[in-house]
């Protein structure tokens, strides 16, 4: 494979988006070694599994764009491949198969270790990976994606990554699952926000096309907030202050807002990239919080 074609395929992969798959299962992680029960293989599989997923939805989000003529020329966001006529829909279309068969695949260990509640987890992840933009009533076309990122970036992730390798759960690992969860919420609101126009004229009904830029905004400030507030109500309920150190974010968090507040447009991707590095310190400071 050639290095242009490398390269166009790492585009439809969207690797900006993988922190999102990631943090959670980092957190999930840390909670399982802090029970003093972190199972290797269980984590490199929720880990491979969880990146698989992520660039299966990318992908799918990529085709089934493209087909429903929601990709338009005026496109502000990140290179869509299909659209810009780098790779062909057929094309595109068997690497999300790939995508999420390797993601099945890897799921066989995890349902051998952690049984049917892995069963379901993986399976709805594919399902709803695929229907975000595909089929007849797309969630991501109806204004449900929210409800969709928030619970399966959130307290699935960490609980299931928690789950096969203690093979249980507590509500401390799904109150703190809600963390990554309301990030991943804002990295969707930013995209969103930044196809507002477009999504207005494609019939694309998200959040933002209902509800309008000021909704979307104070919908952006209180999922980048609330994980600050899911970490001071650990801290205090479980007498352990190392879970505020995920608090050192809150100078930056603050600027990125502001950045969120001011830009209009394709201006909007560079606050698209600084939410996923928010995400992805925050699981890291979390994690080192919980372990210390």
């Amino acid at each position: 494979m050639s290095q242009s074609k490398l390269h166009i395929w790492l585009l439809a992969s969207r690797p900006k988006t993988l922190p999102a798959a990631a943090a959670p299962v980092i957190i999930g992680t840390a909670f399982a070694w802090n029970a003093e029960a972190f199972h290797l293989l269980s984590f490199l599989g929720a880990l491979l599994g969880a990146l698989f997923i992520q660039i299966g939805t990318n992908l799918a989000n990529d085709y089934f764009d493209y087909k429903k003529g929601s990709d338009r020329e005026d496109r502000l966001g990140p290179t869509r491949v299909t659209q810009a006529g780098l790779v062909s829909p057929q094309s595109v279309k068997w690497a999300m198969i790939i995508a999420f068969s390797l993601a099945f695949l890897v799921g066989i260990y995890l349902v051998y270790r952690g049984g049917i509640p892995i069963v379901v987890i993986g399976l709805l992840s594919i399902l709803f990976g695929v229907l975000y933009t595909g089929g007849r009533y797309p969630i991501g076309y109806i204004g449900l994606g929210d409800i969709f990122v928030l619970i399966f970036f959130g307290p699935v992730a960490v609980g299931g990554t928690y789950y096969v390798q203690t093979l249980s759960i507590t509500n401390e690992v799904l109150i703190a699952g809600l963390a990554p969860g309301f990030f991943s919420v804002a990295i969707l609101v930013v995209n969103n926000l930044r196809d507002i126009n477009s999504d207005r004229q494609s019939g694309k009904k998200t959040l933002a096309v209902r509800f309008g830029e000021r909704f979307s905004k104070i919908q952006y400030s209180l999922s980048l907030l609330i994980p600050f507030m899911i970490v001071i109500y650990l801290a205090v309920t479980n007498q352990n202050y190392n879970l505020l150190l995920p608090l050192v974010e809150l100078v930056p968090v603050f600027f990125v807002l502001k950045n969120l507040l001011t830009q209009v447009g394709e201006p909007l991707n560079t606050v698209l990239a600084q939410t996923g590095m928010l995400l992805f310190f925050y699981s890291i400071f979390l994690s080192i919080g919980i372990l210390l």
